[in-house]
């Protein structure tokens, strides 16, 4: 009965998806909402799950010659008007500072809302020679751009993220470190969020302001929405020539850089809910969940329960786990149900039979199921057994999602089709803009990305030959 209880605390998934989300990331202590509009405090659960994905990614990046460094918030206006396609792009989004210390400024400074130019100032400064190429550098900060229409993770006004830079000698250099970058990000997706995307350019309507080319990572969510997770972007020499980043090469010629960059937010714990999430709240992957394994106590006031607890704890952390024992006073069926809806991978049951048997009980976050029969003895190798399943599980499940619902279509009429039951839908394009937008207006979908293949005839819309085959949804 404490079980259908809680869940009820919880709209249904099917029914209403959008309470859905907000009832889980509310309810679980994600975030909470902050005092201005369009913020949000993002609380200790859920920033545990961004420091994961930070210390996965800073991993990735380390390994291909990126380092961290830090820029600042505050950035003087005329460095958002010298590369005029950006500064457009970003202008309606844009938050200004124009009082401090009790005077007006000389000049208005602006909220980063991404650090193009900030960075691009001070590679100007830095790069001299061929020599200082290439200058790949990250950094992990806070962005502001001001939302007119918020939900947490997914769109505030402001939001976390991190923002690489790459500066090259050659355009070859700065398109194959897009790429490569595009290829990082998906594998991180696949195997560190258990979550299938899908990768391609952007066309030049949903491309980052100021950019030559945009890549995008887009995921299906449970609604068979797209959630844009991840981007890259091909700049050329647009922001090199805007802010004099420029260097003497080998034969002692000055010419401009090409620059790169790419970023993911937090976002991607939107992803991660809305990807994985169920009936009874979420189902977070072993490598991002804060807790991986939650042991909950049976007869727990019995003698050597807690102790037995407290030995296993210790020995799964020993093997690089992240354990939680709940020895708190609340009853067992409680425990259960809180746990299952924050997301637990796995969680073990230890009490005086188990002790005395030497086997393990254990609850699987992905099947719902419990599993017996395991020995207490072998619980380290065991417990990363099943957190290997369990991603292995989750993966397969939203890629067998993912490739159900994506459906092709020869007409608007069969987009639209194809959309409003919440697919993806690849069609046809001819590249014309004209055709692009007529989807946009028709279906209220937009083009995600394009795939690297063009095996399609002619265009959905206009019904000339096709250039692109385009993976079209609506989208958050």
């Amino acid at each position: 009965m404490a079980k259908e209880q809680f869940v009820k605390e919880i709209a249904d998934i099917e029914t209403d998806f959008p309470q859905w989300y907000t009832d889980v990331v509310v309810k679980t202590k994600l975030v909470d909402y902050g005092p201005v509009k369009g913020t949000m405090v993002i609380r200790p659960y859920a920033y545990a799950i961004w420091e994961n994905i930070q210390r996965e990614l800073n991993a990735r990046f380390r390994a291909a010659g990126v380092e961290n460094a830090y820029f600042p918030l505050l950035i003087p206006m005329s460095f958002m008007t010298k590369e005029a396609e950006h500064v457009e792009g970003f202008a309606p989004e844009v938050a200004v500072v124009t009082h401090a210390g009790g005077a007006k400024l000389e000049e208005p400074l602006v909220v980063r809302p991404t650090s193009e130019t900030i960075i691009g100032h001070m590679y100007g400064k830095w790069v001299e020679s061929w020599r200082d190429l290439p200058l790949r550098l990250n950094q992990w900060c806070n962005v502001m751009r001001w939302e007119k229409t918020t939900r947490p993770f997914l769109r505030t006004s402001e939001f976390l993220w991190q923002e690489g830079h790459s500066v090259f000698a050659s355009a070859e250099e700065a398109e194959e470190e897009t790429l490569a970058m595009l290829r990082l990000y998906e594998e991180f997706a696949k195997t560190v969020l258990c979550m299938p995307v899908l990768t391609g350019r952007k066309t030049e309507k949903e491309k980052f302001a100021g950019a030559v080319a945009t890549y995008g990572m887009e995921a299906m969510m449970h609604d068979g929405k797209s959630l844009q997770s991840g981007t890259t972007h091909y700049m050329g020499q647009n922001f090199a020539k805007a802010f004099g980043v420029q260097f003497t090469g080998k034969d002692g010629v000055l010419q401009y850089g090409y620059t790169m960059s790419y970023g993911v937010s937090t976002r991607l714990i939107g992803a991660l809910i809305m990807t994985h999430g169920d009936s009874r709240g979420l189902v977070l992957p072993p490598p991002v969940a804060p807790v991986q394994v939650v042991i909950v106590p049976i007869a727990q006031k019995k003698e050597g329960v807690l102790a037995a607890c407290e030995e296993l704890s210790a020995r799964l952390t020993r093997a690089g786990l992240r354990v939680k024992i709940d020895d708190t006073d609340n009853s067992p069926g409680w425990k259960f149900n809180e746990w299952e809806m924050k997301g637990v991978p796995l969680r073990i049951e230890l009490g005086p039979r188990d002790i005395e048997s030497g086997k393990l009980t254990v609850f699987r976050r992905d099947t719902c199921e419990k599993e017996d029969g395991f020995l207490l003895a072998e619980a380290e190798e065991t417990v990363k057994g099943l957190l290997a399943e369990i991603s292995a599980s989750l993966y397969a499940r939203a890629q067998a999602r993912m490739e159900e619902r994506i459906v092709g279509a020869s007409s608007l009429e069969e987009l639209l089709e194809g959309v409003d039951g919440g697919n993806f839908v690849r069609a046809g394009w001819c590249g014309e803009r004209a055709c692009e937008d007529k989807v946009k207006e028709f279906a209220q979908a937009t083009a995600r990305v394009m795939d690297t293949e063009c095996d399609l005839p002619t265009c959905v819309c206009c019904g000339k030959k096709a250039k692109h085959a385009v993976f079209f949804a609506r989208a958050y």
